[in-house]
């Protein structure tokens, strides 16, 4: 730990790849939290193939380090399994919890879904998400668009907009259609930003909250 970053070493192993090679290959990394949200991997110098050091930057507080940019490889791996985005983070948690909670989804007073049956999945450091059954979201009213996000805890998501009279909310609602194990409950599920929906649970308007995705 320095006063400017967090720093903490993590067991994995850590694999880099650039041009169907690896570059980059340590059970040595560093965690350095260079962002509030997520953390990024320093790798040793000596970890790292010579001629792709100069990709990479180096920070003061972490010597002997390098870190890069996660699309200037074309991939990263904790022990066997690919991870995309960034790395994940030790202290953040994602649990999606099957629930009973009557759940209603609004733009301009146009209901977008009614839903008893939702998966709630919490995810630390960010407002609890309704995902929802098809057969209970207007789909009529959402058109789908070339978007595509990922998630180093959930996989990949695809995109909806909403048509609510002349007005469209781009890239409103999402769903992952095949999800990492450990989302697996929210496959195939309609989820909306609680951000931009006037979301009520239970009969109580949530206030919409504040977020990265704000």
């Amino acid at each position: 730990m320095t006063d400017q970053l967090r720093t903490e070493p993590t067991a994995k192993r850590v694999r880099a790849y650039l041009g169907g090679e690896p570059v980059a290959d340590t059970t040595r990394a560093l965690l350095v939290w260079e962002k509030p949200h997520y953390p990024t991997y320093y790798l040793p110098v000596d970890a790292v193939r010579a001629d792709v050091i100069a990709k990479g930057r180096q920070h003061d507080a972490v010597p002997g380090h390098v870190a890069f940019d996660w699309r200037v490889m074309d991939g990263w791996f904790e022990e066997d399994e690919e991870v995309f985005v960034h790395p994940r983070d030790p202290y953040k948690r994602v649990d999606a919890l099957r629930s009973s909670r009557h759940v209603r989804v609004e733009v301009d007073g146009v209901v977008l879904a009614d839903s008893d049956q939702p998966t709630i999945l919490f995810e630390t450091s960010l407002p609890p998400r309704y995902y929802l059954p098809k057969v209970d979201v207007r789909m009529d009213l959402l058109e789908p668009t070339d978007s595509v996000t990922r998630c180093p805890y959930k996989g990949q998501a695809r995109y909806w907009s909403a048509r609510v009279g002349d007005r469209v909310e781009q890239d409103i609602a999402w769903s992952y259609p095949a999800p990492f194990p450990e989302s697996q409950p929210v496959m195939g599920l309609v989820c909306f930003y609680n951000e931009r929906v006037d979301l009520t649970v239970d009969g109580e308007r949530l206030d919409r909250p504040r977020s990265p995705f704000s």
